[in-house]
């Protein structure tokens, strides 16, 4: 994963932007996941701002911490597919210029379209352009909609852009009946189909966390594993074993049988990830101490479904078909 971070003005709130910004190209979005419909929006913010007459446009997203639906209707709000800091880092990486993140709230909620769009598009970022899907929906109970910007660009002197509904490559729309959506990839996942919520991603989904102590019964089988702890970020796929890599706080990529549930074999309860990296280097054995750091745990493909076995004789022959499973699984892909 690339660090542009650096490269990306971060703007934690209408106080944060500079005073006289602009002009610039403007898109919104709650941005979960920053899948392949996501990005299309945002490679086409790019190019409108660079393309722009005036040289020093910026091409600025606005997204929301909390997610609205976690406001509004709590129990009802989805899984959030990746953690903020996931998420910047996924928004960063398009190529944007700027990223301003709006404390979500009943008061912001409680603003008109117009009021939206005065306060945040023209007194603040002094936009130029807007680049939008065409099913956007914005302000006081989602009143606002796509024609409803085109109304307010004409009235605030911007123009609007509609990015049509974004299928996954090679197909239409009509052809996967669906477009790609935040919906699609956590269907995906509650169904451990990780494969597919990948190509809808447009890269492996990841789960991030420290590397807590567990119970150790890994260890004592011959497969050590690196935990997550309960703090984790990401949506974590059904229960069941994944062939993965496990990437360390260096940036190492380690290739990894990944096992998600509560070990029924033990009676556990509590849901855990926990990942066996395979095939490691003689020398790096006994030295081998993920404990305290923060890694990234990404799923390719998914083996099985999670079994209580009757003896640890038919769990252990069991995991070394797993390790073997996910080693050729792994080996199929192209090298980076």
């Amino acid at each position: 994963m690339s660090d542009r971070l650096s490269d990306v003005q971060f703007w934690n709130g209408l106080e944060e932007v500079p005073r006289g910004l602009g002009p610039t190209a403007v898109t919104i979005g709650n941005f979960d996941g920053v899948h392949l419909g996501h990005q299309e929006v945002l490679t086409r913010l790019v190019a409108a701002a660079h393309g722009h007459a005036d040289a020093g446009a910026q091409a600025v997203a606005i997204t929301f911490d909390p997610h609205p639906l976690q406001v509004h209707r709590p129990d009802e709000s989805p899984v959030m597919l990746t953690g903020s800091a996931e998420k910047i880092q996924r928004l960063a990486e398009t190529g944007i210029d700027a990223l301003l993140v709006l404390h979500y709230n009943l008061d912001l909620a409680g603003l008109t379209a117009e009021e939206f769009v005065k306060t945040y598009f023209v007194d603040t970022l002094n936009a130029s352009v807007v680049v939008i899907g065409h099913d956007v929906r914005f302000g006081r109970g989602n009143s606002g909609n796509f024609e409803t910007m085109v109304e307010l660009g004409h009235r605030y002197g911007f123009t609007v852009l509609g990015v049509d509904d974004f299928a996954l490559s090679g197909r239409s729309v009509a052809e996967t009946e669906r477009r790609c959506s935040s919906t699609w990839v956590r269907e995906a996942l509650d169904a451990g189909d990780v494969a597919a919520a990948a190509e809808v991603l447009g890269r492996p989904h990841a789960v991030l966390g420290e590397v807590v102590h567990g119970a150790a019964r890994g260890r004592d089988l011959g497969f050590p594993t690196a935990n997550l702890g309960s703090d984790s970020e990401g949506m974590i796929p059904a229960d069941g074993v994944y062939a993965g890599w496990l990437v360390d706080a260096a940036g190492t990529r380690w290739p990894a049988a990944i096992s998600v549930g509560s070990n029924p074999t033990f009676h556990g309860v509590e849901r855990v990830v926990e990942s066996h990296v395979i095939d490691r280097p003689t020398e790096a054995v006994e030295d081998f101490d993920l404990y305290g750091q923060h890694v990234r745990v990404e799923f390719i493909e998914h083996l099985r479904g999670m079994v209580a076995y009757e003896g640890v004789e038919k769990l252990v022959e069991q995991m070394y078909q797993d390790v073997e499973q996910t080693r050729q699984v792994l080996a199929r892909l192209p090298v980076e």
